[in-house]
């Protein structure tokens, strides 16, 4: 759905987009990764139309994009900005109908969405009274009222409990599967691990790594296996053949303990090798977390600097 090719963008002395490129398909979750201050919120400026790139193109649905796009986007800062004085209800209505949606549909939705997401006792409010979770609830539905193609989530999970972060991780995802396409950029791993289908991570300006989650994940294999065992007739230390190590601290869950392969070395005979000494209830490749591969990924690159 969204195109962005070689975009560039420098202030004064500061590169802080270089050539940057990435594919975002329509109905997916992807996530806009990278450190503070690598280039993030620059390129989601631009999307939304706020600043202008220098060079290098933005596509929205093939075509390129335009002013009267931004109708069609849904856009959720990490910064949130309710007015403290206003009503919630009245600033809701206020913010839908920027949107280009009639005060009678206006409502409709907005009554809607604070019946689904159980906040109808907050609409006399002023914004002031609500805490900064109950802000980010009302927040979330402006952001989505109008119905958006393209919705645009920074950090939509601070301030969030637990249960809340659940709750709007579900509607995130409910709103993907009516045929949105959501760009989410956070520094949470999990979450990202969680809900989204691709990524793009952006260090120093520079996309480094951009493609399927899952796919990453693979390509970042490092023959690592986690192991339960029940009955054995010896230490693993004397059970596991030459070529592989035990890990400390196990960094798996409780009771397994993980191990690695030297690079070539069969998973089989080392699985060979445990049920001839031991009960084996569990065997597992333990692929790298999402923050894993990012604090490789941003390490490499910032040693090349």
């Amino acid at each position: 759905m969204l195109n962005i090719e070689n975009v560039v963008k420098q202030y004064a002395n500061h590169r802080a987009l270089d050539s940057v490129s990435m594919r975002i398909k329509k109905g997916s979750v992807f996530g806009l990764l990278g450190p503070n201050g690598a280039g993030k919120t620059t390129l989601i400026r631009i999307i939304n139309q706020i600043t202008a790139p220098d060079s290098g193109s933005i596509s929205l649905d093939g075509k390129l994009l335009q002013p009267s796009d931004i109708s069609r986007i849904g856009y959720l800062p990490e910064e949130r900005g309710l007015y403290k004085k206003m009503k919630v209800g009245e600033q809701s209505l206020y913010l839908a109908m920027l949107k280009g949606l009639t005060r009678k549909v206006a409502e409709k939705r907005l009554h809607e969405w604070f019946i689904h997401l159980d906040i109808t006792g907050w609409w006399d409010k002023k914004v002031e009274e609500l805490s900064k979770g109950m802000q980010q609830k009302v927040q979330f539905v402006t952001t989505v009222v109008h119905n958006p193609d393209l919705l645009i989530f920074d950090e939509p999970f601070s301030g969030f409990d637990p249960i809340n972060t659940e709750i709007l991780k579900k509607e995130i995802l409910s709103l993907r599967d009516r045929g949105a396409t959501i760009v989410f950029s956070t520094h949470n791993m999990g979450s990202v691990e969680e809900i989204c289908d691709d990524i793009a991570l952006i260090n120093n300006s520079k996309v480094i790594l951009h493609g399927n989650v899952s796919e990453i994940k693979n390509s970042y294999r490092n023959n690592k296996f986690a192991l339960r065992l029940e009955n054995s007739d010896k230490p693993l230390s004397q059970i596991i053949p030459a070529g592989c190590e035990i890990l400390e601290p196990n960094g798996v869950d409780v009771g397994e303990t993980l191990v690695k392969l030297s690079s070539g070395f069969s998973p089989n005979l080392l699985l060979q090798n445990l049920m001839n000494h031991a009960t084996v209830l569990g065997f597992r490749e333990v692929l790298p977390s999402m923050n894993d591969i990012f604090i490789q990924r941003v390490n490499e690159t910032n040693q090349k600097i």
